[in-house]
């Protein structure tokens, strides 16, 4: 019985030492095996002339779309919040609208639960040299430039628009017409009158007589 027993204790001895050595080995390799940040755009510590429109993250695994599972928080060199917009999760990448960044260090601090359901963070930098993009500037000019045109336009029409100021000319005309058909009447009264005394001188009688030149 004593050798039996002698003979059983080192091989409990020996498993209990192999399953040690495999708590040693494989407990680090399953923590291991969590999900992780393999890319970014832009890059963590890389320069952008402009800000960009979003920040993207790219993981190991898928990553979980419930809500809430995903928060990322952007901020400039002033601490100022850059996040514009929910962030939008495809397989295993997450991207992050972001709003124009003033230049210099920019921050971006995330969390996610991976696809094993275990949450990761993480934080990663990157530097905007140029700034905000000014494009949008020459459309604002173009809108503002073309109702400019308009009141020109209609500047112009309202400059064309006296030509209908010619037509009291005919009166002026017609005013200056009056006096000579005025005298005209008077002419031809006056020439009316001549010609009755000369008939009346003709005939060898004046006008109110009554024909006294006969006596």
């Amino acid at each position: 019985m004593r050798r039996s027993a002698l003979r059983i204790r080192p091989a409990r001895a020996l498993l209990a030492v192999l399953l040690g050595l495999t708590a040693v080995f494989v407990l680090p390799v399953a923590a291991s095996a969590h999900d992780e940040l393999i890319g970014s755009d832009p890059a963590p510590g890389s320069s952008a002339e402009q800000s960009p429109t979003a920040i993207t993250l790219t993981f190991s695994g898928l990553v979980s779309q419930e809500p809430g599972a995903t928060v990322i928080e952007v901020t400039d060199a002033a601490g100022a919040a850059l996040v514009d917009g929910s962030p939008t999760i495809t397989d295993n990448v997450v991207s992050q609208p972001i709003a124009p960044a003033q230049a210099g260090a920019v921050t971006v601090l995330w969390k996610v639960v991976s696809s094993d359901g275990h949450p990761i963070s993480g934080e990663l930098t990157f530097t905007v040299t140029g700034g905000a993009s000014p494009s949008p500037t020459p459309d604002a000019t173009a809108t503002a430039s073309e109702p400019a045109a308009s009141p020109s336009a209609s500047a112009s029409e309202t400059a064309a628009a006296p030509s209908p100021t010619a037509d009291p000319e005919p009166a002026s005309s017609t005013a200056a017409i009056v006096p000579w058909i005025i005298v005209g009447v008077v002419a031809a009264a006056a020439g009316g009158a001549i010609v009755y005394l000369l008939l009346a001188r003709a005939q060898g009688r004046t006008p109110g007589t009554g024909g006294g030149a006969d006596r």
